[in-house]
């Protein structure tokens, strides 16, 4: 109790500094539905920054992911009181001391609402509609009367959770002709808004935003008996390979909706992907923010991620924290500096999940392009590789042509491996200025990187690729591609730089041996990762180690459950992962 009176001491002083008309500011929000929170922290889970400190989570996220908005869903009687009025209550009043605008989701359930389900209340089966209208006005008028009287009015509030058939079913489900009941029900939650507090926004939220008839179906509705909202709500769960149609649907929903519903603004309320492909996770958020930022007058007013910080929890999957308690990369999409690119766009081919269109790359062929894909499985870096192969004989070529160049001389490198047996298999950039230049991809088991120098420059654009003319059964793969400035690469040439390496056995059941070459001594340090890219432990951390062969025999330490880890061989600036299977 006396924590609870203090959340409220300190939520009405931050009102003061930090209340809505303050959260105004922040002209376009960014943000995530983190209403697992307490129930997390409750069963002793906590949370750290990239650093691995222990940090509050709406802090972690507003400082370290420029997140401005926090959305909180309510239940009527939930089982716990998770997500009940008091939860609700002391999360919001943490999201208002740092200034965090809030967004409230109301359900009418006492559970999960979504398409596939809009269960009434316990205490409301019996009622009839009138009396689940007059049950919505009120619920929506005691938590928002409640939140109002410590301060914490929200900025917006949703009447309904993904009702894209409806609520309160089935009274109101659309599709069993409850589609007047449903729009009765709305208004009642607009009005109660409204009635405590005129500026708060009303967003009514619908799934599917990649198909607008879904949208359509539900505003339609709403519109032809009368009811009113601000905001148009959408959710978007796209696929890993298919994520740029999906974002791009949602942008032409986002525009029709504005020019169909009068001007009303619109607002991307979830949306996710696996926690598993964090880099994927950001190119795809990083895409849906700049799309809805484009959206016509400015009506895009924000994108939020659905329960980023779940890791192991109740099974969800689609967060975008690892299992150490850390955000990964795919945060950073967040950020208002987005993380930084190289000349190559998507190096490592990791923008999506397994496809044949790679992003930022094109294929080449008259007859083969399905040679030509992306996969999982050896790699050299994260969790992708490009690989050329097909069952019959094959002529393929994967390039990009990279514009915007500062005239002058490049080299080109990537880390390549080939089973050998091809006519022809190089990595090879066209300058546009003097003579291609093509270096052949050796054979060999194990990523091994090659160089192309001297790429003359003289237009500003090069094209770079790898081209394959293989018999049947033939297979290469390409990771991690890099280009820059001669004079850049001859400099980091002065680091040490490993070869050979190997990991055995493999699986491995707690230890293993680490084998490699250094070309010249230098620091070396071994580290154990997930397979997003999270530190479990540094294995091995020496400051000068000398030329040539090494092993190294390594353990995990304590148990590890089964699976699949990555092992990060830093040598100066060079950095080798291989993968590692433990069982």
């Amino acid at each position: 109790m006396r924590i609870f009176t203090r959340l409220l001491a300190l939520g009405a002083l931050a009102w003061g500094l930090a209340g809505p008309a303050a959260a105004q500011i922040a002209a376009f929000a960014k943000g995530a539905d983190v209403s697992w929170v307490t129930q997390m922290e409750a069963s002793n889970y906590q949370f750290y920054n990239a650093a691995g400190t222990p940090q509050d989570l709406f802090q972690l996220l507003r400082d370290g992911y420029n997140m401005n908005t926090i959305r909180l869903r309510v239940w009527v009687n939930p089982a716990g009181g998770w997500s009940g009025k008091a939860d609700v209550l002391a999360k919001s009043l943490r999201a208002h001391a740092l200034g965090q605008r809030l967004l409230i989701d109301f359900h009418y359930s006492d559970d999960f609402a979504d398409p596939g389900k809009q269960t009434k209340p316990a205490a409301w089966q019996a009622y009839t509609v009138a009396q689940l209208k007059q049950a919505v006005y009120d619920h929506t008028t005691d938590v928002l009367n409640t939140l109002k009287a410590n301060n914490t009015t929200p900025e917006w509030v949703q009447v309904g959770n993904e009702t894209s058939d409806g609520m309160l079913w089935p009274e109101g489900k659309i599709s069993t002709g409850g589609g007047a009941n449903f729009a009765q029900f709305v208004e009642q939650g607009y009005q109660a808004v409204k009635a405590a507090s005129p500026t708060t926004k009303v967003i009514i939220h619908v799934a599917s935003s990649e198909n607008v008839a879904v949208a359509h179906y539900v505003y339609d509705v709403l519109q032809a008996n009368g009811a009113h909202w601000d905001v148009s709500g959408l959710s978007l769960y796209p696929t890993l390979s298919d994520w740029p149609s999906y974002t791009t649907r949602c942008l032409a929903t986002m525009n029709d909706l504005v020019a169909r519903y009068g001007g009303k603004e619109v607002m991307v309320v979830e949306t996710g992907l696996p926690a598993a492909y964090p880099i994927v996770t950001q190119q795809m958020v990083l895409d849906l923010i700049a799309k809805t930022k484009s959206v016509a007058n400015n009506k895009g007013l924000g994108v939020l991620y659905w329960e980023p910080q779940a890791y192991n929890w109740m099974g969800y999957t689609l967060g975008a924290w690892a299992l150490n308690g850390r955000p990964t990369a795919a945060l950073e999409a967040f950020r208002d500096v987005p993380p930084t690119a190289g000349l190559v766009y998507n190096p490592g081919f990791e923008f999506t999940g397994g496809t044949a269109t790679p992003l930022g790359w094109s294929t080449a062929s008259a007859t083969d392009a399905d040679a030509d894909f992306t996969e999982e499985g050896t790699v050299h870096g994260g969790q992708l590789r490009l690989t050329h192969y097909k069952a019959t004989t094959y002529r393929v070529r994967t390039y990009q042509i990279i514009n915007n160049l500062p005239n002058g001389t490049y080299t080109l490198s990537g880390w390549v491996t080939s089973g050998g047996g091809q006519n022809s298999c190089q990595l090879y950039a066209n300058g546009f200025g003097g003579p291609e230049q093509a270096v052949a991809v050796p054979t060999s088991a194990s990523f091994t990187q090659i160089q192309v120098p001297g790429i003359v420059v003289t237009n500003g654009q090069c094209e770079i690729g790898l081209r394959t003319d293989a018999n049947a059964g033939n297979y290469c793969s390409l990771d991690d591609v890099a280009f820059a400035p001669a004079q850049a690469l001859a400099t980091a040439a002065s680091s040490p730089a490993a070869a050979a390496v190997q990991l055995y056995p493999n699986p491995a059941a707690g230890t293993f041996t680490l084998a490699f070459g250094l070309s010249q001594p230098g620091p070396v340090r071994a580290t154990l990762l997930t397979l997003t890219g999270q530190v479990v432990r540094v294995l091995s951390d020496d400051a000068q180690v000398s030329a040539g062969p090494h092993v190294l025999a390594l353990g995990t330490g304590a148990p590890l459950p089964a699976g699949a880890y990555l092992v990060r061989l830093t040598c100066g600036d060079q950095v080798i992962v291989r993968k590692l299977l433990i069982k």
